[in-house]
């Protein structure tokens, strides 16, 4: 596989992951990673701004929603976002939770730049304990 396509592969899961589609870009990453630990910074930077940018689009559909539409979570998302606001989105990785938390964050129409801020650290940092803990099992492996 080129270095190209793997890129790519990984950018496609790192999006599709962060909106409401299932994906498995932790295992995507893992795999190239275990490939080519020469590639962190660059794996890490493609995973990331994947995602984000999935973390984006759930922001754009909360934005898109009229003013009284409630899922299932939305009140207790609401309740987060009212109560710490855009860095709530520090959590927009974790499963189920952080995409209703992206959701609800446009909806609420909150700050599209702290917003942003806060969901790239996010996930950023969900990648970096991924790589780190892909890199620690390789070390120990060998």
């Amino acid at each position: 596989m080129s270095e190209l396509t793997a890129l790519a592969a990984l950018f496609a899961s790192s999006l599709l992951s962060a909106t409401l589609l299932p994906g498995g870009s932790e295992v995507v990453l893992a795999g190239l990673l275990m490939a080519h630990p020469d590639w962190l910074v660059r794996l890490l930077l493609i995973a990331s701004l994947g995602n984000t940018l999935g973390g984006v689009t759930n922001l754009l559909i909360g934005r898109l929603l009229p003013e009284r539409a409630a899922g299932r979570h939305a009140h207790t998302a609401r309740r987060w976002l009212r109560r710490w606001g855009a860095p709530a989105l520090l959590l927009s990785w974790v499963p189920v939770i952080g995409d209703v938390l992206c959701v609800a964050a446009g909806w609420l129409r909150l700050s599209w730049l702290p917003c942003l801020a806060y969901l790239a650290i996010g996930k950023a940092a969900r990648y970096a304990a991924v790589a780190a803990a892909t890199l620690q099992g390789v070390a120990w492996w060998h």
